[in-house]
């Protein structure tokens, strides 16, 4: 069975989560520089490496639901993301993903130093959940 891959994107990193085979949870993978010029390729192998059907990208809409200048970057992430993979690519709101990513790793005990390295793939890990539960 493949998994889901979910990408928070940002400007300095992408954070990473994937699902179990049966597509009910989801964990953190990793991070990918934001700003690698092998950004694409970097795309297939994860792809490949974790036997992914489908993608699904952070869409960070505002409280108004809006979308501000975040939002194009994740749409922009998306479209390359499928042009790269050929996989489907879904956008997902991922409202509020990042602070609950925060609060869980803050209430772990982990150090700011660290927190700021698995911030992004925590966070990745949040909307994928929430993205899988959805799909239930």
């Amino acid at each position: 069975m493949s998994r889901i891959v979910g990408l928070d994107p940002g400007a300095v990193r992408i954070g990473v989560a994937v699902s179990d085979a049966l597509h009910v949870t989801a964990q953190p993978h990793g991070n990918l520089p934001a700003d690698a010029g092998d950004l694409d390729d970097r795309l297939r192998r994860l792809a490949a490496d974790t036997e992914a059907e489908r993608f699904v990208v952070g869409l960070p809409v505002s409280l108004d639901g809006t979308e501000g200048p975040a939002a194009v970057l994740a749409r922009d992430l998306a479209t390359r993301v499928e042009a790269a993979t050929g996989l489907p690519v879904d956008l997902y709101d991922e409202r509020f993903s990042t602070v609950t990513a925060e609060r869980l790793l803050v209430s772990a005990g982990v150090r700011r130093r660290r927190r700021k390295d698995a911030r992004d793939r925590v966070a990745a890990a949040v909307f994928l959940q929430a993205y899988l539960d959805g799909r239930r």
